[in-house]
């Protein structure tokens, strides 16, 4: 018969078991908590105050912008911006008023308004932008008061 010996000083014992699993949880739920404030942290706001009142009209928005039949088209070449709106006959359109926002669809902290410029073709306007994914967000309106909203994604190489 031989002696128990001393406790081997490599054995897994349960305190070590509740560690790694008490440590793989904490890990877990402190990933989690950062994933949460940074998009918290990082969203830019709201589309609209009440999306219910906006979508009572958004089919006859959307009906009259598509009957003006116009086709938006933006594209930036280093730090300069050029949007070109076209009507049906293909010739630029002309509206009364044109506005824009561009920035990142992950933060707000990008956003920029450009100051177009008239040009032949369309307008342009010099911005400020870094490699990667912008948004283009466009507000016209027609000379009959009929509004023009679009979406445009530009990619930066």
């Amino acid at each position: 018969m031989t002696a128990p010996t001393a406790k081997d000083p490599k054995e897994i014992t349960g305190r070590h078991v509740f560690a790694m699993t008490a440590s793989a949880f904490a890990l877990i739920i402190g990933v989690n908590f950062w994933m949460a404030y940074q998009a918290v942290s990082t969203f830019p706001g709201l589309e609209v105050k009440n999306s219910y009142v906006a979508s009572q009209s958004f089919d006859a928005r959307r009906k009259a912008q598509q009957a003006l039949n116009w086709t938006a088209d933006a594209r930036i070449a280093g730090d300069l911006l050029t949007l070109s709106i076209t009507g049906p006959d293909g010739a630029p359109a002309t509206p009364a008023s044109l506005t824009a926002l561009l920035g990142r669809t992950t933060s707000a902290a990008d956003d920029q308004t450009p100051d177009f410029a008239a040009t032949p073709d369309g307008y342009t306007a010099n911005v400020d932008v870094a490699k990667g994914l912008w948004t283009l967000r466009i507000k016209a309106k027609a000379q009959d008061g009929t509004a023009f909203e679009q979406r445009l994604t530009l990619r930066v190489p």
